[in-house]
């Protein structure tokens, strides 16, 4: 097996971008993206993007995580989805559409190297989520237990499931115990990333994410949205406001027009062959 591949960044949470547009032979990568994004004998990521073509739109964006799942939409690998597209002269747009297994999602490269994301809407219905026992309703505020400890949880799908926890000290949660409980609890038919919480101010919070399928991650696109809708549900925050991440910052926006915008970097590490 060998391809090329150039490794991108976005607030810390990485990833192997491969460039299938002239080849969707892909399956051999896909099989071995554990070994690939293993930090030790591999490349090193949170997980493998494939710029690929769309027939509804102007590319499609297919992501595996580290463990070899598959993920429906990653907000900060869309960032260097877009990033990509552009330094490979794949397109001469600096707007332009992205099919998602979360729908299509509309990146914009702005004049300072940021990428402005039209997230899409949030969903918030317990079924679509989903979260199990909760029908139509939202899931705000609500008891679930983890582990023997009772939390409250507000549960957000961004095309993704999120559960967003509020604490008081972020410094105290102890991610990579409860994390991986969280992801695998019954009421996650789907399993769940999931958000833990400190709000320092209604203009800024801090949160540590374990990402479903990779774990511990310096940063999550999606669940920067799902936090700061969480936060409006349960009136902590503007509606608008800054994500302290591991790996950086992010900033939301929840418009009038129920639409989610996130604004934030993403960086070239490096270039690179596959050669095994």
């Amino acid at each position: 097996m060998e391809f090329n591949f150039s490794k991108w960044q976005a607030c810390g949470n990485d990833f192997v971008l491969v460039n299938a547009f002239n080849n969707e032979d892909i399956g051999e990568i896909i099989a071995n993206a554990e070994k690939i994004c293993d930090r030790h004998f591999g490349v090193g990521a949170d997980g493998v993007i494939f710029i690929l073509p769309s027939k509804i739109a102007d590319f499609r964006m297919q992501i595996i995580n580290s463990d070899g799942s598959e993920a429906e939409m990653c907000g900060n690998g869309i960032r260097c989805f877009a990033k990509c597209v552009k330094e490979a002269k794949l397109t001469d747009k600096n707007k332009f559409t992205v099919e998602t297994g979360a729908g299509i999602i509309v990146p914009e490269i702005m004049a300072d190297g940021t990428v402005h994301v039209d997230m899409g809407e949030p969903i918030l219905e317990g079924d679509k989520i989903p979260v199990s026992g909760f029908g139509n309703n939202q899931v705000v505020n609500e008891d679930i237990e983890v582990d023997g400890q009772t939390y409250k949880m507000t549960c957000v799908s961004m095309g993704n499931p999120h559960c967003i926890v509020f604490v008081d000290d972020i410094n105290s949660v102890e991610l990579e115990k409860i994390g991986p409980k969280f992801e695998t609890n019954p009421v996650f038919p789907k399993k769940t990333n999931t958000e833990f919480v400190e709000v320092k101010n209604d203009k800024y919070v801090r949160m540590r994410v374990w990402e479903r399928g990779a774990g511990i991650t310096w940063a999550c696109g999606t669940g920067s949205c799902a936090t700061l809708v969480a936060c409006v549900l349960n009136k902590r925050t503007q509606r608008t406001a800054q994500i302290e991440l591991d790996g950086g910052i992010l900033t939301i926006q929840w418009a009038d027009n129920n639409r989610i915008y996130m604004t934030g970097p993403a960086t070239k590490v490096f270039t690179a062959t596959w050669a095994d």
